[in-house]
């Protein structure tokens, strides 16, 4: 992964592609990730006599051979069927959104393609992105419905693969201690309080003194308890699990100099700061689970579901015994859903024959591999309601156990406690998240509060969200 692309950015520019490779270049794949049930997402057949082709152009960002490799995806696509050709522009990460607005000015953008979480708003709301709410009418299913980024209640784009936020856990250092492990149903999720304790009883210090006894030396941990993801989209979590959050329901106005907001961030910091049960982050790096559960130096951490297949696997056959759980709560039950978007432009001229391509592309039979592996989750509501499809999904070694994910991944992936990332309805993300994450770099090391930290910089972030900053 390259430094500096967000998450959704990394998962659909370089996991994308490589589930493009997959593909491609495998039979096997193709016949194993068959579906059991439920529409097939097979290109479409030919069905009538050859007509000159309607041409769309597709763009991503990766490099030339990347390009290529999905360019071997759509010439499948192509082969398929008589109505459309799909010719793929590969354009480098670092130049993409530059020339898509150097072609947008020259009215010259491609039918569809990636675009940057960050982006989708700002592009609706200047009118270069089509509603694609129609893309999956007649389909068996849809994806579920906070994976939509919706502009002014259109549906101006779906993600291409889903993910959600988790507790991950090392059942071998709750076992020594005694602890019991994290819930995975979302009616038994233990509340912040209960968090905290298991996390105080699960860090030791090198006498083996734990947080509250006599004699504790937090200067000399051997052993933490916890670490949440301090990234300011992840922390955006456990503001609204605690009544506020960084923007109101609609993205129209920010809630971040809330009470409730801040005393959710200060709970973050003071995990390290009071509790003594978290190892110091500054919110800088989005390695998480590699620095805290796959270290082994953290008996249970807080991150995306991507971790299964991006790091987790391997410390799995390394002998790492983890589990995953849903979070804890404040006062409402929350986790976080993103994924990256693919988008139909404005300047097209086949917006319809731009949505079939889209809607092949993205199936999950398609992207079997990075499903299968566990870095993406489907988006389609079937695959989460459907045992057959479900457990096509997650009975696999690469998973923890199936009840167990099932019931903290899959069913908590379709609850009332997953909201989307404030991205999928709110504009300039990225320049409220840096500053946000700047603003609070003292907070992290008790330089200052969240309270001082956020009421000083108020103006700032709301300048930010509303793009004068």
């Amino acid at each position: 992964m390259k430094a500096g692309k967000r998450l959704g950015g990394v998962l659909l520019a370089a996991v994308l592609a490589i589930g493009a490779a997959g593909c491609g270049n495998s039979e096997n794949n193709e016949k194993s990730a068959a579906p059991t049930g439920g529409e097939s997402s097979k290109a479409p057949e030919n069905t009538s006599s050859p007509t000159k082709k309607v041409k769309i152009t597709y763009s991503m960002w990766g490099s030339a051979e990347e390009g290529n490799t999905t360019q071997a995806v759509a010439d499948k696509f192509n082969a398929s069927q008589d109505r459309i050709e799909v010719e793929v522009m590969a354009i480098p990460w670092e130049n993409y959104m530059t020339k898509l607005n150097t072609l947008a000015t020259a009215n010259q953008l491609p039918d569809t393609g990636m675009l940057r979480e960050d982006g989708v708003i700002q592009w609706s709301s200047q009118g270069m992105l089509n509603d694609v709410g129609s893309m999956y009418e007649g389909s068996d299913s849809k994806p579920l419905d906070s994976l939509a980024y919706k502009y002014q209640g259109k549906t101006v784009a779906y993600a291409a693969a889903n993910e959600i936020l988790l507790l991950y856990y090392n059942k071998d250092m709750f076992d020594k201690a005694g602890v019991p492990y994290p819930p995975s149903a979302l009616d038994q999720a233990w509340t912040w309080d209960e968090f905290v304790a298991a996390a105080k009883k699960l860090t030791i210090d090198k006498n083996g003194k734990h947080p509250g006894e006599d004699g504790f030396d937090s200067q000399s941990i051997v052993q933490y308890g916890a670490s949440v993801e301090n990234l300011p989209w992840q922390l955006e979590t456990w503001a609204i699990s605690n009544g506020g959050g960084f923007y109101n329901n609609d993205g129209t106005e920010v809630r971040i100099g809330e009470n409730a907001s801040v005393e959710a961030i200060q709970k973050v910091a003071d995990l390290y700061l009071k509790d003594h049960v978290a190892p110091l982050s500054v919110g800088q790096t989005d390695d998480g689970i590699q620095r805290t559960v796959i270290a082994g130096t953290v008996a249970m951490a807080t991150n995306g579901q991507w971790n299964v297949g991006t790091s987790l696997n391997t410390a799995k056959e390394q002998g790492l015994n983890y589990g995953v759980a849903v979070l804890p709560y404040m006062n409402e039950k929350v986790t976080l859903n993103t994924g990256g978007a693919n988008v139909v432009f404005s300047q097209t001229k086949h917006p319809e024959e731009a949505m079939e391509w889209l809607k092949w592309y993205t199936s999950e039979e398609n992207n079997w591999g990075l499903i299968s592996s566990g870095i993406w989750m489907p988006v389609l509501e079937k695959w989460y309601t459907d045992e057959t499809l479900t457990r096509k999904w997650v009975e696999n070694p690469n998973f923890p156990p199936y009840d167990e994910y099932k019931s903290a991944v899959v069913d908590y992936a379709q609850s009332s406690a997953a909201r989307p990332a404030s991205w999928f309805y709110t504009n300039h993300t990225t320049e409220f998240n840096t500053l946000l994450g700047s603003i609070l770099g003292d907070v992290w090391t008790g330089k200052t509060t969240a309270a001082d930290a956020i009421s000083k910089n108020l103006e700032a972030l709301k300048a930010a969200h509303s793009g004068s900053q």
